[in-house]
């Protein structure tokens, strides 16, 4: 048993898709936990998530203040609703993009992948610099648009000018013909705004692994599209890296380019990198910054975490990842997992000291995902019974034997 008289317990859950958010597993876990502990032990909770769906909503739950709706358009320039959020002072920012240029949103429409844009991300933006917000968090991810965050320019009060002085038409297909990028009408306060931008991907902006070739097609970008979208992209490193405040960044139009992870989201982050000094960061982490849980981790001498599925996918970025790298040497992390899809040999090799399977004793996924509170409590007091003393756990706690329930992954 561990001789520690106020342990530190950290709670931090991803969502289970279909079940619970991250704030209500997060609740779960630690209702159970608070039943093994003493009354002297500290536990703090951060529902997380790793950059995509449910960063908002992670942010918020921190931050404890409601999410903000606004009008804006999406990828193809139809007007839609999309949320966002502030902190208590309005200082800090937090945008998901694909509340405004989300895939989901244009599947009803014909696929316009040349034209579509981020304008809508943009006006969100321009939105919350015009409300005070001097530091602003955008997660990418599920964007409908490759325009290399030109629409999102364009919203911040730039000009993408042909060689002609006449400004480009919306989307990535008329990125070819930039020659300058006009900046001497961008809102007040752009300049002056920290970015920080959250990936979930390490592709480059061009060439065969870049955000036109991988990802344009799944926008409906057929392969001469796809042809289009990459020049325009790799003419657009061209004009950044040729623009003064981004010349005196010391970056080249192949540095840009090649930057792992900018290809995200159709490029979207690549003039606020170039330009405003924008900081690319894993999902994860910048979650994690953005939470404070990144000032509390190192404390900890329990982590709890959980998420849908537990595979090596979450080894790779995802808040599991996030977990056992930035957690001390001595702490103990276990994760509880709809379905627990790695060995005990790669779970406790990759740092994790227990993996718990939700759904024991549970017939089908329908049940999983109606008993989902109840099971993650019990797993919440589980996994403080592990780390206590794991050779002496009684029946409550030892019925994980077949537990290979069919539940989605996360």
């Amino acid at each position: 048993m561990p001789e520690i008289e106020n342990p530190v317990v950290i709670i931090a859950p991803d969502s289970f898709k279909g079940s619970l958010s991250a704030a209500d597993a997060a609740a779960a876990l630690e209702r159970g936990a608070r039943e093994m502990l003493p009354d002297t032990a500290t536990v703090l909770t951060f529902p997380m998530a790793d950059g995509g769906e449910g960063s908002l909503d992670a942010v918020l739950a921190a931050w404890l203040q409601p999410a903000l709706t606004m009008s804006t358009v999406d990828a193809l320039g139809r007007s839609r609703d999309a949320h966002y959020g502030l902190d208590l002072d309005g200082h800090r920012a937090v945008i998901e993009a694909a509340q405004a240029n989300g895939l989901p949103h244009v599947l009803d429409a014909t696929p316009e992948p040349l034209r579509a844009d981020s304008y809508g991300v943009g006006l969100i933006a321009a939105s919350v610099i015009e409300r005070g917000a001097r530091d602003v968090t955008i997660f990418l991810g599920g964007s409908a648009s490759t325009d290399g965050g030109s629409g999102l320019l364009r919203a911040l009060g730039a000009r993408f000018l042909d060689a002609n002085g006449t400004e480009l038409a919306p989307g990535g297909g008329a990125l070819a013909s930039l020659e300058t990028i006009d900046l001497s009408a961008l809102k007040p306060g752009v300049l002056e705004t920290s970015w920080r931008i959250a990936v979930d991907v390490t592709n480059p902006l061009t060439g065969s692994h870049g955000a036109a070739h991988v990802f344009a097609p799944q926008k409906g970008a057929t392969a001469s599209d796809v042809a289009v979208l990459d020049a325009g992209l790799t003419r657009l490193a061209e004009v950044l890296a040729a623009t003064p405040l981004v010349a005196q960044r010391g970056f080249s139009a192949a540095g840009i380019a090649a930057l792992p992870g900018i290809g995200a989201a159709g490029g979207t982050a690549a003039p606020l990198v170039a330009l405003f000094g924008a900081e690319l960061v894993r999902g994860a982490q910048l979650v994690a910054d953005t939470i404070g849980l990144s000032d509390e981790i190192g404390t900890a001498d329990v982590i709890i975490s959980g998420e849908g599925r537990l595979d090596a996918q979450s080894l790779e970025g995802k808040v599991v990842d996030y977990l056992r790298g930035a957690k001390s040497t001595t702490a103990f992390l276990v994760v509880v997992a709809a379905i627990v899809d790695l060995t005990p040999e790669q779970w406790s090799s990759a740092g994790i000291d227990a993996a718990l399977p939700l759904g024991s004793g549970v017939e089908n996924r329908k049940e999983l995902f109606q008993y989902a509170a109840p099971l993650l409590e019990a797993r919440g007091a589980h996994a403080i019974a592990e780390w206590l003393d794991p050779t002496d756990l009684d029946e409550e706690f030892r019925d994980d034997e077949g537990d290979g329930i069919a539940a989605e992954s996360d």
